[in-house]
């Protein structure tokens, strides 16, 4: 018997984003309409609801339902914002900030993974995407300023030109430290020079290809 999508769908949302104190309607709403089933590999789409990170190549990964919804949430995307997105990944937080935002210039170092989720994007009828090949784990010079910027892979060390992307109240988050120590952390420009960060959750996700690595780190 196939599973359920709609029903699978109905209690990822009451039994897992919920309870983890994601309450933001506009969120919710958002995970409610979009098929997290069309973006996740064809040999995963039954596992698509599950508490667990879904493989999509090699040390990439769909985030948890949880970690999606509290991310997203953090960062309180308005329908006018201009969103930055370092790891396109299978395209599914694209489509989500893409629903909440303006639009999204969203950043992916592999190929075949930007095609397969430019593909997902276009059926889902999702036009204010922007999916660029590249490399923005230390950093992105093109775009101007962001009202939001998420990135999708853990960074060992938040690159400075990263927060210097954000407009002033835009607010970042990002997995930062090394396992097994990581945080999830949100970053709201004060003023032209002035950060606020809010240690959110511990966690643990891949790293970023090429991030950036602390002084004197050794492999």
């Amino acid at each position: 018997m196939s599973l359920n999508f709609e029903q699978a769908r109905f209690n990822m949302i009451e039994q897992q984003i919920r309870p983890a104190e994601v309450l933001d309607y506009r969120v919710l709403d958002t995970i409610a309409a979009t098929p997290r089933e069309d973006f996740a590999p064809e040999a995963y789409r039954e596992l698509a609801f599950s508490d667990i990170n879904i493989p999509i190549s090699n040390n990439e990964i769909m985030m948890k339902p949880i970690m999606e919804a509290r991310l997203l949430q953090a960062l309180d995307v308005q329908p006018g914002d201009r969103i930055l997105e370092i790891g396109t990944g299978s395209g599914y937080f694209t489509a989500l900030l893409a629903k909440l935002g303006r639009s999204v210039d969203s950043i992916e170092i592999n190929s075949t993974l930007q095609q397969q989720a430019q593909e997902r994007l276009t059926a889902q009828g999702i036009g204010n995407v922007s999916l660029i090949e590249g490399d923005a784990a230390r950093g992105w010079n093109e775009g101007g300023s962001y009202n939001v910027i998420a990135i999708t892979g853990s960074l060992p060390i938040l690159p400075e030109s990263l927060k210097q992307k954000l407009s002033v109240n835009g607010r970042l988050v990002a997995i930062i430290g090394t396992a097994p120590v990581m945080e999830a952390t949100l970053i709201t420009r004060l003023t032209d020079d002035q950060w606020s960060i809010d240690a959110l959750f511990e966690t643990e996700l891949p790293a970023l290809k090429n991030a950036e690595q602390p002084q004197g780190f050794v492999f």
